[in-house]
């Protein structure tokens, strides 16, 4: 194992003598014997090595097995527990998870393949089976427990759901011991690492309400029981990308033009129409985003934030992705601070902190490889932070990474920010998997189950805590019922009401373009808390503003302007290589 690490388990059996056998006599080994053998086998495999016991040769002595080191029971019958062996049979299941429970575990179904295999399915998977391995596990490699993901109909789980409100009857040590250092953090700024933070996401049972009610704690006691929302427009101005990220469902390149809809690439005419219906209906924000069209420039970005102000000089622009930003940089030979300065001159209000995905470099080889790396996205934000451009932060989870990436990630999110305290919001984004390419080809999981979707918004209270105070919840990817949930789990802000959401759309989303703000009002007092309208900034909103919101005429439909056949002129190491980088602690 040591040579090539394929050993999936070592299984530790104590010798039973068994009736009509030659060694019917035998002496069998006392439980001293099996404990000190299960024991010796986890020092010598270490954490990582699999280490069974049958459970129906040890009963009554079961949480000492725990103790001793195992993680799996092996394979248990869940109908006929005597079938297979009537000579011991195998505890019933719930009677397993009692006693599993007793010694402060959860017990939890495997598929054949064990997690970390099933996590690796690239390496370890025959390819004919890969898809069906990764569209049961979750991001432990452990099975899904529900049908729920991101941007279905399906409603949240009913145990995630009871447990929200639940208090926890037993919780483990180190989960306790975790929480009550990130409750006291205020005063004794105890910043999580990552083993913390992957230990909290891998809450499961009783773990899972503290987890989830301790991020609720921190929440009331850091943003009251008001929860926000922006009346919005998205205007993505093209879907036409030479970028080729194996996860977009929106993006159309030369091979993509006939899928999910024409390649377009809205005029700058259409950009303020769009602009000023949103104004008339009471928005406050424009948050525009697209492709990266081979033939934009820095000059285009600059020509869309005019033509915005022009239309609507009281608009807040919120505007560009880091790899937008590094685009137009790069396209106008301006170093990235200048190029940033001109945007905010331009009109730029804030930058959405989206083209993040997961900052691990890793992860991103697979999902994102000619995109900018992690490096170059924390150098966008904090050179955006420095010409005094506020930004947002956004993590895109449940694909292929796994809980150490999300983790990584949050700690780069909040290192970023104690330096420049450059951060309004961070925006959990679970995968949508329908129509992106990475699932489709049968390399990614179907998102995030519901479970680790309200976890991650509540680690991220946790983790981000006390830098970081407003923790987003997307009614997009979670759907009504789902960010009701997440309200209870940390999260103190219910995004945009959006008038035109396309790209999650794209990918499969059954949820709706638009939210309005009435039904904003009434999902935030059904939770039992008080509404707020605010500006991107979380600002306050002119009662007058606010009043168009509420008496806003319904949505004139959208046109997108028809793209014109284009070539590409510019190779795309121009812009990948053309800024020099500087360092940035990552």
């Amino acid at each position: 194992h040591a040579e090539f690490g394929h050993i999936q388990e070592i299984i530790v059996q104590n010798f039973r003598a068994k009736p009509g056998t030659k060694m019917r006599h035998a002496p069998e080994p006392d439980l001293d014997e099996l404990l000190w053998t299960i024991a010796v086998a986890r020092i010598l495999f270490g954490p990582a090595m699999s280490i069974q016991a049958p459970p129906n040769l040890s009963l009554g002595v079961l949480p000492q097995i725990v103790a001793a080191g195992i993680n799996d029971w092996g394979g248990v019958s869940p109908l006929t527990p005597d079938f297979v062996n009537p000579e011991a049979p195998w505890p019933h299941l719930d009677e397993l998870a009692r006693e599993t429970a007793a010694a402060g575990k959860a017990l939890h179904e495997r598929l054949t393949i064990y997690p970390r295999f099933a996590r690796a399915a690239e390496t370890w998977v025959d390819a004919t089976l890969r898809p069906a391995v990764l569209d049961r596990i979750d991001g432990e490699g452990l099975p899904r427990t529900d049908d729920w993901c991101p941007g279905a109909n399906s409603a949240p789980p009913a145990e995630v759901l009871s447990r929200i409100n639940t208090s926890p009857s037993r919780v483990s040590a180190d989960v306790a011991a975790i929480l009550a250092s990130t409750l006291n953090s205020a005063e004794a700024q105890h910043d999580l690492c990552e083993a913390e933070i992957v230990r909290l996401i891998h809450a499961r049972g009783d773990d899972f309400n503290a987890v989830v009610q301790a991020a609720d704690r921190l929440r009331q006691r850091v943003n009251g029981d008001t929860v926000s929302y922006v009346v919005n427009r998205n205007i993505n101005y093209t879907n036409i990308c030479y970028f080729k990220c194996r996860f977009c469902a929106f993006s159309k390149g030369k091979a993509t033009e006939n899928l999910r809809g024409r390649p377009y690439d809205l005029s700058l005419e259409e950009i303020q129409r769009r602009t000023v219906e949103a104004w008339q209906r009471g928005g406050t924000e424009v948050c525009m985003q697209g492709g990266i069209h081979p033939e934009y420039t820095g000059a285009t970005y600059l020509d869309i934030l005019k033509a915005v102000k022009e239309a609507v000089p009281a608009m807040h622009i919120h505007a560009f992705s880091p790899l937008e930003v590094w685009q137009g940089a790069a396209t106008s030979h301006l170093a990235l601070e200048d190029y940033l300065a001109a945007l905010k001159d331009a009109g730029l209000g804030t930058l959405p902190g989206t083209a993040a995905e997961i900052l691990d470099d890793e992860v991103r080889a697979v999902i994102c490889p000619d995109k900018i790396n992690t490096a170059q996205w924390l150098t966008v934000m904090e050179t955006a932070h420095k010409v005094g451009l506020r930004t947002t932060a956004t993590i895109m989870h449940g694909h292929v990474d796994q809980p150490q990436h999300w983790a990584r990630h949050l700690i780069r999110i909040r290192d970023l920010h104690k330096r420049t305290g450059g951060f309004i919001e961070f925006v959990p984004l679970p995968f949508v998997h329908m129509e992106a390419p990475l699932y489709r080809k049968g390399r990614a999981r179907r998102g995030p189950t519901f479970r680790e979707s309200i976890l991650v918004h509540a680690v991220a209270r946790l983790a981000l805590h006390p830098h970081i105070t407003n923790i987003q919840a997307s009614w997009v990817k979670l759907g009504h019922e789902g960010v009701a949930t997440a309200l209870n789990a940390g999260c103190n802000d219910l995004g945009g009401t959006l008038m035109n959401e396309s790209i999650t759309r794209a990918a499969g989303a059954a949820h709706g373009q638009e939210t309005s703000p009435q039904r904003m009002i009434a999902m935030i007092e059904a939770a039992d808390r008080k509404p707020r309208q605010r500006t991107t900034t979380y600002g306050d909103v002119a009662p007058e503003i606010a009043e168009r919101g509420l008496l806003a005429d319904a949505l004139t439909d959208i046109v997108n302007t028809p793209a014109r056949k284009y070539e590409r002129k510019r190779p795309r190491e121009l812009v990948k290589n053309a800024i020099p980088l500087t360092d940035v602690a990552c």
